[in-house]
């Protein structure tokens, strides 16, 4: 009769404790702690969970210029506060392709400024002194010619890395002429025409001595 007893008390304490098992792990999974990261980088914790839907990227978003300094790299941005490049280039050029492809190659942001006209040549010798292309800027150092190893090194020393780390998305800024198009001249006020009075009729009056009456034959 004892052991009859046992055995029944340990069998209500084996599913007393099962049932509290399974209540716990019922009452872990109703209160799921969701960790979720905002776009500011703060940290939050929720019984929610967070909604990871992203919204679709506009084709105008995808199209959006990059080569503005908040879409760049912090360090990157940073050597170009310092050291911005300017490449000056004219048509059927083949050293300035050489230039534009190095800096392309690079990731280095860059402005090109293009040479064709006496405006564009006068512009670049009084910058230079001198006319002769590609002409590029790194900062206030001046390249004349191109000379790949010369370049190079110019844009080591700036701190530019070696490989691009230019967003996805970057689009370089489109070429620029040097010197900027002279303003439309106003149109000239059409000329007044200049308002003349009739000239007197020629007078008819024939009176002369010899013609006392005036008249006219």
């Amino acid at each position: 009769m004892l052991v009859s007893s046992v055995s029944h008390r340990s069998a209500l304490v084996a599913a007393m404790v099962l049932t509290m098992a399974a209540f716990t792990v019922h009452e872990a999974q109703a209160q799921v702690i969701y960790r979720s990261v905002g776009a500011d980088g703060r940290v939050t914790f929720s019984d929610r969970e967070p909604n990871t839907a992203r919204a679709a990227v506009t084709a105008e978003d995808a199209r959006a210029p990059a080569n503005a300094g908040d879409a760049l790299p912090h360090a990157l941005r940073e050597v170009q506060a310092r050291f911005p490049v300017t490449l000056y280039t004219g048509s059927d050029c083949s050293p300035c392709a050489s230039a534009r492809a190095l800096l392309v190659t690079r990731g280095i942001p860059f402005t090109e400024l293009s040479v064709q006209t006496n405006a564009d040549v006068q512009a670049l010798q009084s910058l230079s002194g001198q006319s002769q292309l590609p002409f590029a800027t790194i900062g206030r150092q001046h390249l004349t010619g191109f000379a790949a190893g010369e370049w190079g090194q110019y844009l080591d020393a700036a701190g530019y890395p070696q490989t691009s780390a230019l967003p996805a998305n970057y689009r370089q800024a489109p070429v620029r002429p040097l010197a900027p198009a002279p303003a439309p001249a106003p149109a000239a006020a059409p000329a007044e025409t200049e308002r003349r009075m009739p000239a007197p009729p020629a007078s008819t009056n024939r009176v002369t001595p010899t013609n006392p009456a005036g008249l006219s034959f």
